[in-house]
């Protein structure tokens, strides 16, 4: 299914890929299939000399059968598109970059993280950097689109759909191609309908905490079965797996990682929600708005240092960040006028946070105590400023 439609701007990734370049000869721009890597280099490609090798397509394959042959002579901007199709690239990079006479820069395009396919951070160590791309952000097509964007997810396609049967449509059928086609191209042999199960039963648990025992028994496989398919998923940018944090205090703390599908309109496709207003009235409404302002605020803020926190008693915080050597604490709550919580009480007071954030979907800024405001999840725009004063 082809939809017609504007290009949506993405300044910060632009600016973000060129940044890497000011440092390392290979940038990679790493995220799901379908979210906007290969429109975002055609946007960086532009008024300057560039190649491109796409190796979804066969013309693309054949043109690197000899590799170091194609590329030893190229000048400018070098764009190689799925290279987790080739991992054996990277190794032939790492020659070509650490040439006096190099006058290329690459950038490589990857729907699989490197943990997924082994060998890319050790070919390229010390001469990649890297930049993780996700869908439209609510910072990318603006304050008044956020229950679309919600509704529907960031993928492009999905979100730029004419209504919300086609974005249905368009997200039931990247499930099944990446289930199906996808998955097989990174040589993992796991049946499609048995990978598929075990997605849908992620999207059931999305944020709650990950428990291997239980998915085991339902999936009539082992623990590291279950740990496996989990894997599969988050390396490649399906599923994020937010690890818990402990420390040194008197009380039982919970030590296994939250799950949640990490686009919310995969999530709503898996869990056959088709609308807004089925979201509305479906029990996982406060999870899916969790999912959903989490990841807001991790593009944002555009951290890797963040983790949950939760006692055995009952108390938890659904995100903290640290930052310029201070801690700070998020939690999203879908409700009209949140309230200030026992939970934010002693999650103030035991983690010693600088400042707790409540994001929820209404319009004002108000304070529940000098160390905690409530604030519209479009308020989340200036992490560097919001953090640190």
């Amino acid at each position: 299914m082809f939809y017609a439609f504007n290009m949506i701007n993405r300044p910060g990734y632009l600016e973000q890929i060129r940044s890497v370049f000011r440092i390392h000869p290979v940038a990679a721009l790493l995220g799901p299939r379908q979210c906007g890597k290969t429109t975002l280099a055609r946007m960086l490609a532009e008024h300057q000399v560039n190649t491109t090798f796409d190796l979804e397509s066969p013309v693309g394959r054949q043109q690197l059968t000899a590799p170091m042959a194609a590329l030893e002579r190229l000048e400018g901007l070098v764009i190689i598109d799925e290279i987790q199709r080739q991992p054996e690239l990277y190794e032939i990079l790492r020659v070509l970059v650490d040439r006096t006479d190099n006058a290329a820069r690459f950038l490589v395009l990857g729907s699989a993280s490197p943990e997924l396919v082994k060998g890319t951070l050790e070919s390229l160590a010390g001469r990649v950097g890297f930049v993780d791309l996700s869908g439209f952000t609510l910072g990318e097509v603006g304050e008044d689109e956020r229950d679309r964007l919600w509704s529907r997810g960031g993928f492009p396609r999905s979100f730029l759909a004419p209504d919300d049967a086609a974005s249905g449509d368009w997200r039931q059928g990247f499930v099944r191609t990446f289930l199906e086609r996808d998955i097989p191209q990174l040589g993992i042999t796991i049946p499609s309908e048995t990978l598929r199960r075990f997605w849908t039963m992620v999207a059931h648990y999305h944020g709650q905490v990950w428990n291997a025992a239980e998915f085991a028994r339902s999936l009539g496989a082992s623990e590291n079965t279950a740990r496996r398919y989990l894997d599969i998923l988050k390396g490649a940018y399906m599923v994020r797996v937010l690890p818990p944090w402990f420390e040194n205090l008197k009380k039982r703390q919970i030590k296994a990682p939250k799950i949640y599908i990490r686009d919310s309109g995969i999530l709503h496709a898996l869990l056959q929600l088709a609308s807004l207003q089925a979201i509305l009235g479906h029990p996982k409404l406060g999870a899916s708005w969790e999912g959903f302002a989490l990841e807001h605020v991790l593009s944002t803020v555009n951290t890797r240092d963040a983790y949950y926190w939760a006692t055995h008693g009952g108390a938890e915080l659904d995100l903290l960040i640290f930052a310029s050597g201070k801690r700070f604490g998020f939690e999203f709550k879908f409700a009209d006028a949140p309230a200030l919580t026992r939970s934010m009480h002693v999650a103030l007071q035991d983690l010693r946070l600088d400042h707790l954030w409540v994001v929820y979907p209404g319009s004002e800024i108000y304070r529940l105590h000098e160390r905690v405001t409530v604030i519209p999840i479009s308020a989340v725009h200036d992490p560097i400023g919001m953090l640190v004063a």
